[in-house]
């Protein structure tokens, strides 16, 4: 049974009739906003722990109020809405995080009482709410966690005892931005329909349009872009020198991958050029760069600038205004690191549209 028509919220005299109502869960910086947003939701209520993360929020949405803990927000203190929006916490699930728990022989997953449990805060809420629909997003590695036990456990609260409508589909970000990024993304609707998102279509390379490379992204460097001190400088627009590596710092990365590579490892630096396509931007970027490191003519490589992360994940485009970034470069680091790719949302929430209208 097709669910009814939500009422159109209007959001200010500038703003056109939004269609549905959404709560933005573990909002991280705004990713998921900004594509249910694009889609033609408005959202009506936030909720992000961390400080330095409400703060970017704040500069880009100007929301006043952001709650944080949501262990101890009541659910009837959560706005009605059509659509819950979570990126809950990866760390518990990840490949490295996982990796990096049991070195310190500390619990993972459900087990990690500090994050793997905040799921059931969110299954709290769509219990309590019901709303008409929700999109979970996580790492690809939830869905083998603990042998794949972990994932039937949620495919088990959403599905059999919440009784929603699940579809999930592990999606690679780089048809839409120059890295390779796998998350899953979970879709799940309160009344029966033909939703699928094995069904939605991912864009491919065509009519002789390559796919996304480095040089969409990276800063040009030739005059064409004003400079953004202290990203770039000068009329130029050169990247700053504090980007570029120290000699220390690059005779350790590389004797570190040698060290691996002999070992028949993987492990290692990632250097690239303007033509590639970049690693995972992970939140443990602004340590050394390494996942993502750029080659430069006669000198050493650089890491990405914060204004190239933001541009990497999604958050810049030509045609919209910038995504303001208050923070200091670790903090941004951090932040677009844990980030979602927001044109990746976008299409799923375009997807879901129909189904919301």
């Amino acid at each position: 049974m097709q669910a009814r028509m939500p009422r159109s919220i209007l959001l200010n005299a500038n703003s056109a009739a939004r269609q549905f109502s959404f709560v933005d869960i573990f909002a991280g910086i705004g990713g998921m906003r900004l594509g249910f947003e694009a889609a033609g939701g408005a959202c009506v209520f936030t909720c992000e722990w961390n400080k330095f993360s409400q703060q970017t929020y704040r500069e880009n949405f100007g929301d006043e109020e952001i709650a944080g803990d949501i262990r101890k927000v009541p659910a009837d203190a959560v706005p009605p809405h059509d659509v819950l929006l979570a990126g809950f916490p990866c760390q518990p699930f990840s490949i490295a995080g996982v990796s990096k728990k049991n070195a310190l022989n500390e619990p993972h997953g459900f087990a990690c009482e500090m994050q793997g449990t905040l799921f059931f805060d969110l299954a709290r809420l769509i219990a309590y709410h019901r709303p008409r629909a929700f999109l979970l997003e996580n790492v690809k590695n939830l869905v083998s966690h603990d042998k794949g036990r972990t994932f039937h456990t949620i495919r088990t609260i959403l599905g059999n005892e919440l009784g929603y409508h699940i579809s999930y589909r592990v999606i690679d970000a780089q048809a839409w931005v120059p890295q390779h990024r796998e998350r899953i993304f979970i879709a799940g609707f309160r009344d029966a329909n033909d939703f699928d998102l094995d069904d939605m279509v991912i864009p491919e390379p065509k009519n002789g349009k390559s796919a996304p490379i480095l040089d969409d992204i990276l800063h040009p460097e030739d005059g064409t872009e004003a400079a953004e001190p202290d990203y770039t400088n000068g009329r130029m627009g050169k990247v700053g020198e504090r980007y570029t590596l120290t000699e220390h710092l690059w005779d350790y990365l590389d004797a570190y991958a040698k060290k691996h590579r002999a070992r028949g490892n993987g492990f290692g630096y990632g250097l690239v050029d303007r033509t590639d396509i970049a690693r995972t931007l992970s939140a443990r970027y602004y340590k050394d760069g390494s996942e993502i490191l750029v080659r430069q003519d006669n000198a050493l490589p650089r890491r990405l600038t914060p204004r190239e992360c933001a541009r990497l994940m999604g958050f810049d485009e030509p045609t919209e205004s910038q995504f303001k970034i208050t923070v200091s470069d670790t903090q941004a680091y951090r932040q677009f690191g844990n980030a979602v790719a927001v044109p990746a949302v976008k299409a799923v929430a375009q997807y879901m549209r129909p189904w919301l209208e």
